[in-house]
Parts: C-alpha cells; structure tokens; sequence
C-alpha cells in the first residue's frame, strides 16, 4: 500500500523499507504493519492532541519529568512551545516505558526505534503469524481463564517492582500472542500488554494506587466472566499493601485474599479536630461581619 506521509520520512531515513497494510486504528494512534529488511514490525503513529479522544489527564502526566528546564518553564506556562514539548513528552512516554519494562522481562512489544512521532517495535503474532488477537476477542474456558488471570497478575507484579503502573490496563489492550518456547521447544498462547502512553511512576504520582487497584480489577472482572471464583480474588489490594511495606518482588507467593488491618480510632482527637474546625468557623464568620 502507498506509505502515509507519516511514514515517508521512516521510509527515507531506511529504517522501513515497505508499508504492507493498516492494522488498527485507536483512541491515540494509528498502527500499521511495515517491512524492514527480513523483519516484519508494526508502526505506530501517534495522532496529535486535537485528533485524540484520549485526553492527557493531569492523573496520568503528574510528575512526568522533563529533562530540559526551559521546556519544563514553557509547558507550565502553556505556549505554543510547550504544548509542542508536552505533546513530545506524551509521545516518548509509551516508549520510555517499553523499554523499561522489556529490561524488566515483562511481557511487551520488543521497541526498536522512536522517529518523528513513529514508534517502530515488535509485532505480535499467533501461532499463524496474523496480528495476535486481542482478550477481549477471545473466549476461554475456565481453566485458561485462571491460567491467563495468574500470569497477568505476576505480570502487573513485575512491572510494580520496575516501578511502573500502566494504568488502563484492559482486556482492549492486552494481546493473545504466540510464545516461543525455550530453546526451540514448542511455543504456547500467552498474554502481552501493549499500549502503555498512559503508563505512570509507581513512586512519584500520587494516582498510582487507584490505577493499580483497577488496572488488577479490571483483570478479575473479566477472566471472572469465565472462572467466577475469581470475582472473589483481593489481588490488587494485596500487591499494593506488600508493595508499600516493601515485602513484594518478582517471586512473592500472592493469595487473593486481603484483610485490612484494623487500627483504634483515637476518638478524642477527632473530637478535637471537630472542635478546632468550628472555632476556626466561628473565627471566619467574626472576620467577615466585621469586615461587611
């Protein structure tokens, strides 16, 4: 197919070589399966702010950081140069955190190379080498069902000790690949995580918690349409209490189950909070009629 402009410049530059066809086309990107050398890979164009449905909420860009403090001052003040810079920072985001995560073991799209907008990386196949489908186009059998919600826990799990959340964690962007086993062995299905834009630093953004809870709820709600036992799981609750007590690696054994600890409420400080914010009140209303 005709190469969009988008492309041209990959095209030029050799690092693509053809452009084969249009694989999807989502909230904030456009991707497409493209040709270098012997290698086939997937493109992905990332469609500017105004054409995007995705919005870059502050949830997902607090404490993103910006390495040049002259773009950093720009995108506060909100010019024309910053809202370019910050559309840069959203782009490089996916990326950051590919690589990241790939250095980590986990299960994403191997990148290769982020040029003017364009992120070029692996493209997952199933066993047929086709697009590998997503979860939500794929009905499982109970046991799959549980075998799939488990390796995706442990794989939320290994992405929180790199310190990163995804936070949109679905079955939309969770692929159905074809998994080379060791050493020549005979492969089998298992999931890959893609679209990570949105991804967030486990330490530093204060939305980190919430995310997790539902990027892991999300997972139960829908391998639980197939295993209903799994509705009953506590996983995320779980993963981010051992992760704040610093007890959660790789290889931590998880349950399912989490119980809150129970803390004595200290009854007279609330009632002295209670108190001090209604003389704080009374003092206000004071100042005001005596202002009036």
């Amino acid at each position: 197919m005709k190469a969009p402009p988008r492309l041209q410049s990959l095209i030029e530059e050799g690092l693509i070589d053809t452009v084969v066809r249009q694989l999807m086309s989502g909230k904030e990107a456009m991707v497409f399966v493209v040709r270098s050398g012997d290698n086939t890979l997937c493109a992905k164009i990332y469609k500017e702010a105004h054409h995007r449905s995705f919005r870059q909420a502050v949830d997902y860009t607090e404490n993103r950081k910006v390495k040049n403090s002259r773009s950093a001052r720009a995108m506060a003040k909100g010019s024309k140069f910053g809202r370019q810079e910050q559309e840069a920072a959203w782009q490089s985001a996916e990326v950051d955190a590919l690589y990241r995560l790939a250095a980590a073991g986990v299960r994403v799209p191997q990148p290769f190379n982020f040029h003017d907008g364009v992120l070029l990386m692996e493209l997952v196949t199933n066993a047929q080498g086709d697009a590998a489908p997503r979860l939500n186009d794929v009905r499982f059998t109970p046991k799959d069902a549980c075998t799939h919600h488990a390796t995706l826990v442990a794989e939320v799990v290994r992405m929180l000790c790199a310190g990163v959340v995804h936070g949109d964690l679905s079955e939309f962007n969770i692929l159905l690949a074809h998994l080379p086993g060791p050493d020549g062995e005979a492969g089998q299905e298992g999931p890959v995580i893609i679209d990570l834009p949105q991804a967030v630093d486990a330490a530093g953004n204060h939305h980190a918690q919430r995310m997790l809870l539902r990027d892991v709820a999300n997972l139960r709600d829908f391998f639980g349409q197939f295993a209903p036992a799994l509705l009953t799981t506590q996983y995320g609750p779980e993963i981010w209490s051992l992760y704040q007590s610093g007890l959660l690696g790789n290889e931590t054994p998880l349950t399912g189950r989490y119980a809150p600890e129970q803390v004595d409420v200290d009854m007279q400080a609330v009632l002295r909070e209670i108190d001090d914010a209604r003389d704080e009140e009374a003092a206000r209303r004071l100042r005001m009629a005596a202002a009036a």
